[in-house]
């Protein structure tokens, strides 16, 4: 049982045992990005790459309604279980399950239909509008299924199965590197390629993840929903920080995306799209080692344990300043064998190489406020991460445009290491505030 594992496995053990595989998943995540980005880029040019880019924060925010529901669920789910109330705990599985299909339901439509508006309001225009268009209809017709392979992954790792969600994550990005490669040299030689080899990827890793649990073998089993008020107002309640972090986000890349077109162009753009994928694949490093053991400290909290969640998150803040710093130092050391795997436009690589150093030193501070954010959202204190990911993520970098604009584009590429410096403060501030109060 997942519980006995998170509660008597000694924390040390318990972190390489669950924070290794949750690492290795984000980076086969990260990497599926990585050369998506790579093999747009380097097949289809500039303006497809550029257009994925661009329409990425729409498919970001999508998806992080389906994580609103798929965190918020399993902050509650895994305290249930450490005080073991497992027919709570596979009440909140499953109504979650559903409302994660209804919610994919109504936002697919609301993005397959406004798509051209948006875009459109965004900037987005020619060629590179109808890339934008057709890439994100297709990620919309799959809406209600697709955002369900995040929630199964982590009630696979709630349930103790962290080494079967760490292969279906790299299941996951070999089979859709494979199938995007074959749709965009042999079989549909657009962005729709892409989206379509992504697309079948997460339906047969969804597919297999939920066989995985009709044994009802594993520690959360399907049974008969029983929605309620409280418990839907708890599952937003819990999730409303990374789904605020993720929104706030993406509202920003809107706005980081305009003022590109307005000092730099399409180009500007896709070196945009460069550095924030090399940064994503660090933070999804983070973020994966962080995020595996929400599920133990979850337990350990409602199981009374606060001394061994007190050790697991020395591991947290260790591990992740670790890769941080490391693999930042790596980028940083090395930006122009990084630009040049997506870049086909040579013109275009001194601009990406000052944007990617500029941003690396991000990665100083980044780690801090990732694992303080994870840390309050694990111990049900939603309040507190969520000032945390609105300020990181929209609030300070929104306040720095007006003091960076007469820099322009140097300005713009600065933005994002300074209010990661902001927002280190500010959970600093916040944690050292809230140290007697955790428990």
């Amino acid at each position: 049982m997942s519980h006995s594992l998170f509660l008597n496995t000694k924390p040390s053990k318990l972190f390489w045992r669950t924070a290794i595989p949750g690492g290795i998943s984000m980076v086969a995540s990260s990497l599926y990005g990585l050369f998506e980005s790579i093999l747009v880029g380097k097949i289809l040019g500039t303006t497809a790459f550029a257009a994925i880019s661009f329409s990425f924060p729409i498919i970001v925010i999508n998806f992080s309604l389906a994580e609103l529901i798929g965190v918020g669920s399993s902050v509650p789910i895994s305290i249930f279980l450490g005080q073991k109330k497992e027919e709570k705990a596979n009440n909140y599985f499953t109504c979650s399950i559903l409302l994660t299909i209804i919610t994919g339901l109504l936002s697919g439509g609301l993005i397959f239909f406004g798509a051209p508006t948006l875009l459109r309001m965004l900037g987005a225009e020619g060629e590179m509008l109808n890339y934008c268009v057709t890439y994100l209809r297709i990620y919309a017709i799959s809406s209600p299924i697709t955002p369900l392979m995040y929630s199964l992954d982590n009630y696979l790792r709630i349930s103790g199965k962290i080494k079967s969600s760490m292969m279906l994550n790299i299941f996951f990005c070999v089979f859709s590197i494979g199938l995007e490669w074959i749709f965009l040299r042999f079989i549909i030689k657009d962005v729709s390629g892409a989206a379509f080899g992504t697309i079948i990827a997460m339906t047969v890793c969804i597919i297999i993840s939920v066989v995985m649990f009709l044994p009802g073998k594993l520690q959360l089993k399907f049974v008969r929903p029983r929605f309620s008020f409280d418990m839907i107002k708890q599952i937003y309640k819990n999730g409303i920080a990374p789904f605020l972090t993720n929104i706030s986000g993406r509202l920003f890349s809107f706005v980081m995306n305009g003022m590109l077109l307005l000092f730099g162009g399409e180009a500007a753009v896709a070196v945009y799209g460069v550095v924030m994928t090399l940064c994503g694949v660090v933070e999804q490093m983070i973020y994966g080692t962080i995020d595996s053991l929400q599920p133990a400290i979850g337990c350990n909290y409602g199981a009374g344990r606060y001394d061994r969640i007190k050790t697991l998150e020395k591991y947290v803040l260790a591990s992740a300043a670790t890769i941080s710093l490391v693999f930042g130092s790596v980028i940083f050391l090395f930006p122009e064998a990084a630009t040049k795997l997506f870049l086909e436009d040579v013109s275009l690589l001194d601009m990406a190489v000052g944007a990617v150093k500029i941003t690396c030193l991000t990665f100083i501070f980044k780690w801090f406020a990732t694992a303080v954010q994870c840390f309050f959202m694990a111990l049900e204190k939603p309040a507190s991460a969520m000032v945390i990911s609105i300020a990181s993520a929209c609030a300070f970098p929104l306040a720095l445009i007006p003091a960076l604009l007469p820099m322009k584009l140097t300005g713009l590429w600065w933005n994002y290491p300074l209010s990661t410096i902001l927002a280190a403060g500010l959970a600093l501030v916040i944690i050292v505030k809230q140290k007697n109060k955790l428990f």
